[in-house]
């Protein structure tokens, strides 16, 4: 195995070669391996492991929503967040040489894409079928050589599979756009001087309105949450879990004075990363 192929320059992800979470890694990291992993368990063992130095994990989209279970498993992982990434979903209509529209009887793909592309589906009046993935509906209609076989998945797939493209940019939301968190065995300290992203995960103290008082330090210091999830714990209906996201660093003194009463009335805080704010995120603000 020559250097450049080792795990200090390879990038794990969760999917068959050809996912979107394949082309993400590509797209941030164009000159690193990217290493397939049979789930998310799976992607961030190989990682702590060393046997991949980075890992790309997509936590959600703005059409499905959050993705499941990821985080449940983010604050298991014992891995840092060091950087988010935002890639824009293109589906493509991926079938063997010789298909056309009229040919294509059946439609495989992800449940997701599959419901991000109904406009075309319903034109062209092909059956939907359920596959586990993207990239494994394109392998597998590669596989099948048949011309009334179609698959929902990325141009990178499509790549990959030696198939053919029918349509591009089939997906119906113009803002269909997944958002990845990479990930890494050790934190960073980025410069507080540049936007920064802290991203954590609490539980609160089981007294009235601990959610509301525990919220209320972000308020006062001007604090912007970009985002509050909440979870089950363990299958209990009673122990409910918190993911947010924050701007700023926790050693600004408004971040730092928030942070303290919110641990005043938690029971659990856990830092997973403090990154620099993608320019995503500036530019959906101006648009």
């Amino acid at each position: 195995m020559s250097a450049s192929a080792g795990p200090s320059n390879t990038i794990a992800f969760q999917g068959a070669p050809g996912a979107y979470s394949d082309l993400a890694c590509r797209t941030v990291f164009p000159k690193m391996r990217t290493l397939p992993c049979n789930d998310f368990a799976e992607t961030f063992a190989v990682v702590r492991e060393g046997r991949a130095r980075l890992a790309m994990i997509p936590v959600e989209n703005s059409v499905a929503g959050r993705v499941a279970d990821i985080y449940h498993l983010l604050p298991e992982s014992r891995l840092h967040i060091i950087a988010e990434h935002f890639q824009r979903v293109e589906h493509h209509l991926l079938a063997p040489g010789g298909a056309t529209l009229k040919s294509v009887r059946t439609v495989m793909s992800h449940v997701h894409a599959l419901g991000q592309c109904r406009k075309l589906i319903r034109h062209l009046g092909v059956k939907p079928v359920v596959a586990a993935d993207t990239a494994g509906a394109a392998a597998e209609v590669a596989r099948r050589g048949d011309t009334s076989v179609a698959a929902i998945a990325s141009s990178l797939a499509g790549r990959l599979y030696k198939l053919k493209s029918l349509r591009a940019n089939i997906e119906d939301a113009e803002h269909n756009t997944t958002r990845f968190l990479i990930m890494a065995r050790k934190p960073i300290d980025p410069s507080p001087r540049q936007p920064v992203i802290t991203t954590f995960v609490f539980r609160v103290r089981n007294v009235p309105a601990a959610l509301y008082k525990a919220m209320g330090g972000f308020a006062s210091n001007g604090v912007n949450m970009t985002k509050l999830e909440s979870y089950m714990v363990g299958g209990d209906f009673f122990a409910t879990q918190f993911y947010a996201d924050i701007e700023g660093h926790p050693d600004d003194r408004l971040v730092r004075l928030a942070l303290e009463e919110l641990k005043f009335f938690s029971t659990k805080l856990m830092i997973l990363g403090v990154y620099p704010s993608n320019p995503f995120r500036r530019h959906r603000a101006k648009s």
